[in-house]
């Protein structure tokens, strides 16, 4: 078996894994996500993949974000025809999220083609949604622990990962040896979603390093949002919260929920201002066996905010006079509708933009979080003097300690453990601990690198 590297190598996006066997036909890629952040990363996206769509011959994937799913309506446009193998709430999720990015991308071309901002003519989508539409008649969900071939010469199960729901470790086997991938391992105390399960036994690791070099906060993270909440409140401001729309848009609801419940804040009006996170609140309570939650507090999660559907409903928020709380896509502020907020209420000392996630390099969110004093959208330095805070504590990956805890939970040590979906610092710094503490063999691998597995 060999495994080649095509993404999530030296950055947390553009997640693409390899396998192929020269004794046997078929090849499987794990995961099939776009490049996100820096351009030359984004660049990407737009360049032929080393190996052609028609040539692999199926995908599984470890969950449904963009950066491990979003590349999936282009390969189907360049020609591959296999399934697309995930549990069954990742097919859910894919079907809001997909359309979603090939809407988005539309909407992106459409406007710098309106306002002449692209130095393309004309700008044109990496896909659209009717390639996303299109790529979903491929997907084959699978159950929880249970074997299914993607190719004849390997075998493949599904076990919870946490982070999202229908996040996955897929461990594949070919018979000699065995692989496992962790996808985006969720955290053993979630607020939301339940742990991940303990690492199967493999003869070789594919681990995140997302939070590689740090441990998150142990403060109480609804207690620091009570605290950004009512801090802005009292200043008459708006509180604008960049989130992705699976995952942490759902987190935050569930913590303003309880906060409301418990009157730690004032019952101001909450608005989650994507339909693809509206639409997403559907999956979580369809899937509440992934949960935590009870019933009652995945009713009470899916019913604190109003949901702001349509563009102009949007435009109007930008309008209103605060104290208000706006949630909107995306978690880096990339894209999407919290850009057009950020535009309106970054220029207000009154107002705050809190960051709850990871903020890849080069995303505008990443340079909030540096303290920028303007920030770029539509061709516009637009001034940032509106308070920036951070919450940390809320994110959905597990950190450098708790990677640690659930690799011990392995049956026995891989014979070696190849570090990706990280920054250089956060791979590196997972690669000294797991070397220092748990003595395994420990690779970073680079981008394109093929390895074969003896």
């Amino acid at each position: 078996m060999q495994i080649q590297f095509l993404g999530a190598t030296g950055t947390v996006t553009g997640s693409k894994y390899l396998l192929r066997s020269p004794a046997a036909a078929g090849s499987v890629l794990v995961d099939c996500g776009l490049f996100q952040g820096y351009k030359q990363l984004r660049l990407r996206n737009w360049e032929p993949l080393p190996v052609p769509a028609a040539d692999i011959s199926a995908i599984v994937l470890t969950h449904a974000h963009i950066d491990h799913s979003g590349y999936l309506p282009l390969l189907v446009r360049q020609g591959f025809r296999g399934r697309i193998y995930c549990s069954a709430a990742t097919r859910d999720l894919c079907g809001i999220l997909l359309p979603d990015s090939g809407g988005l991308q539309e909407e992106e071309a459409e406007f710098a083609n309106r306002h002449g901002i692209s130095k393309h003519q004309p700008a044109l989508p990496l896909y659209t949604r009717e390639d996303a539409v299109r790529c979903l008649e491929q997907f084959e969900p699978v159950p929880w622990h249970t074997d299914f071939q993607p190719v004849p010469w390997l075998t493949a199960r599904l076990s919870h990962a946490g982070h999202m729901p229908g996040g996955s470790v897929v461990r594949m086997d070919d018979g000699q040896r065995s692989i496992v991938f962790s996808g985006d391992l969720g955290r053993p105390n979630d607020p939301v979603l339940r742990a991940p399960e303990p690492l199967p036994a493999s003869d070789y690791l594919v681990v995140e390093s997302t939070y590689g070099d740090r441990l998150h906060p142990t403060t109480d993270p609804f207690e620091q949002l009570a605290e950004v909440i009512n801090r802005t409140s009292a200043r008459g401001g708006t509180l604008v919260i960049p989130a992705f729309a699976v995952g942490r848009a759902q987190t935050l609801l569930h913590g303003i929920a309880l906060l409301k419940q418990h009157r730690r804040i004032h019952n101001l009006p909450v608005y989650l201002n994507s339909p693809m996170a509206a639409d997403a609140l559907q999956v979580y309570r369809h899937h509440r066996p992934e949960l935590r939650l009870s019933a009652a507090e995945c009713d009470a999660l899916c019913e604190a905010a109003h949901i702001v559907r349509t563009p102009d409903e949007s435009r109007t928020l930008n309008a209103r006079k605060g104290p208000m709380v706006l949630i909107a896509g995306s978690g880096m502020a990339t894209g999407g509708r919290v850009i057009h907020h950020i535009q309106q209420f970054a220029p207000d000392r009154r107002n705050t933009i809190l960051l709850v996630g990871f903020q890849a390099g080069g995303t505008r969110g990443a340079s909030l979080a540096a303290g920028a004093a303007t920030v770029r959208i539509h061709g516009e330095d637009v001034p940032v003097r509106a308070e920036v805070s951070r919450i940390d504590a809320l994110s959905a990956h597990a950190d450098a300690a708790e990677i640690e805890a659930w690799l011990r939970t392995a049956p026995q040590p891989p014979r070696r453990t190849f570090i990706t979906h990280g920054e250089p610092p956060a791979a590196d710094a997972l690669r000294q601990r797991i070397e220092r503490k748990l003595h395994w063999a420990v690779t970073v691998p680079d981008y394109l690198q093929s390895v074969t597995l003896d």
